[in-house]
């Protein structure tokens, strides 16, 4: 009897072994996990607990569509279901004029113009004074550093109100007018069918399963917060600087015209070549290149350092301008990359 009692306690305490060591399989399973690269960082960081921005779409105003902020971001204009086309936006620009719509970065936690210009010209997208329109949405501060000295007191309910910068943006820099209710939300909900994915933020390895393992619900939830706020900017930086004294012809740095190609290619012709945003054409003929190398170092707004660095004020009755590159989209060594190009063309 004392045998198969023992026996018992025996076998019951193999299946007890038996289910603790499945749980822990099934556990150890769950917690390997792999995270899904597509999700968005908004809705992660929600899930787990932090709500990192506020200015959701209010879908509750008539006519708000994402395909229609679409078309007016890259259009400039759109219409609703059922009515004719609304009056655009700016006569002058429309947002893909200064922004990229896509990922421009290869490290969204840092800004180098040097890495950019790499980026984007193997992506084939243009290289511009303003921050991509992808990822604006997670961002929690617009018109930084300097903007103010530009823009003055109307920077104060943009720097954290997205709605307000879209439309600082509509009015002084697109020189147009002021977006509609139902405009600004389509625009809204547009920004954020491009916002930040979990594969932008180049997490390493140990860095993604601490943040599965937070969404898994296995604890973490601060730590993976952290890492992920961590890859990314929550504003875009910017720093006005001069250009070189009037004594001065460069910024003394070496200029490489391989480089600077690709800076008058991605940059200047963007808005240049065959008048597409400008009264001036710049194309690929001698003559072109002539002018620019002749106006380089003078004190005039057809240099590329003074326009590069100050942008231009308004001509024959046109009232937009020529934005201004910040250090952190066009470096000095960058500036001289393009006049080693120009000398170059104009030889």
């Amino acid at each position: 009897m004392m045998y198969l009692n023992a026996k018992l306690t025996y076998r019951v305490f193999i299946g007890i072994f038996i289910l603790a060591a499945a749980f822990m399989f099934q556990s150890a399973s769950d917690s390997s996990a792999p995270l899904d690269k597509d999700a968005k960082l908004y809705k992660t960081l929600a899930q787990l607990g932090y709500r990192s921005v506020d200015h959701l779409t209010d879908l509750t105003v008539e006519g708000t569509s994402a395909l229609i902020g679409e078309d007016i971001v890259k259009y400039g204009f759109s219409e609703r279901e059922g009515k004719q086309k609304v009056k655009r936006q700016s006569r002058h620009f429309v947002c893909v004029s200064c922004h990229n719509v896509e990922r421009e970065d290869p490290d969204l936690s840092v800004t180098d113009p040097e890495a950019r210009l790499a980026y984007v010209t193997k992506k084939g997208l243009p290289f511009l004074q303003a921050t991509s329109l992808y990822g604006a949405v997670n961002r929690k501060e617009f018109y930084n550093g300097d903007y103010e000295k530009k823009y003055g007191e109307l920077v104060e309910p943009a720097r954290h109100d997205i709605r307000e910068a879209i439309q600082l943006c509509a009015t002084e820099c697109a020189q147009g007018r002021t977006l509609k209710d139902w405009e600004l939300e389509s625009i809204l909900a547009y920004l954020w069918t491009i916002d930040l994915k979990l594969s932008d933020l180049n997490m390493t390895g140990a860095e993604e399963e601490t943040v599965a393992s937070a969404v898994a619900g296995e604890g973490k939830e601060i730590d993976a917060i952290q890492i992920l706020e961590s890859k990314y900017l929550k504003n875009s930086p910017a720093q006005f600087i001069e250009p070189p004294a009037r004594d001065k012809k460069n910024y003394n740095w070496i200029g490489d015209p391989k480089n600077g190609r690709l800076v008058y290619e991605n940059s200047c012709q963007h808005c240049h070549y065959q008048n597409k945003y400008s009264y001036l054409n710049l194309d690929d003929s001698s003559l072109t290149f002539d002018f620019l190398n002749n106006k380089a170092d003078k004190y005039s707004r057809y240099s590329i350092y003074q326009v590069i660095r100050y942008g231009t004020y308004s001509m024959h009755g046109k009232s937009s301008y020529m934005p201004r590159y910040p250090k952190e989209k066009m470096s000095d060594q960058q500036m001289e990359d393009l006049r080693a190009y120009i000398e170059l063309m104009a030889d």
